[in-house]
């Protein structure tokens, strides 16, 4: 079969369009629970981090969301400002940046803990599917990475 260029070129057979539309419906599904907190989606999501582990550095964060630490730098900055976090220099490593929750970033899990029941309450997609579609994304990004490391 020969390749059609013209087919290729539509919308609706980009990979990349469901996965961008899709993200940003997910990501609006998340904005009511999180403005209730004052936070935006990428502050939540450096909270799972940070809740799940505490202590770590800028790197590690960036890492783990897949993000440049000119996008998470300011971010940290609001978030400090706000006493949810302190950013502090390694002992071991002057150039590199721990963060570490204050009091008031700890307390904000129980606040914050109803949040993925709530949202995963919103997706209208079968538990099953909801799985498949986690297994695939994550085997994306795996690919993906695994592409970058070569």
């Amino acid at each position: 079969m020969k390749y059609d260029y013209r087919e290729a070129m539509k919308l609706k057979n980009q990979i990349c369009f469901p996965l961008y539309a899709a993200a940003r419906n997910v990501t609006r599904l998340y904005n009511p629970f999180l403005k209730s907190l004052g936070l935006t989606y990428t502050q939540y999501l450096v909270f799972l981090v940070l809740w799940e582990k505490d202590g770590i550095s800028v790197g590690e964060i960036c890492e783990k969301l897949l993000l440049d630490s000119g996008t998470l730098t300011p971010l940290l900055k609001r978030m400090q400002n706000a006493d949810y976090i302190e950013r502090k220099r390694s002992e071991n490593d002057d150039r590199v940046v721990v963060i570490n929750l204050t009091d008031k970033g700890r307390e904000l899990q129980m606040q914050a803990k109803d949040i993925p029941k709530n949202a995963a309450s919103c997706l209208k997609l079968p538990a099953e599917k909801a799985k498949e579609l986690y297994a695939l994304l994550y085997e994306l990004l795996e690919t993906q990475k695994s592409d970058e490391a070569k």
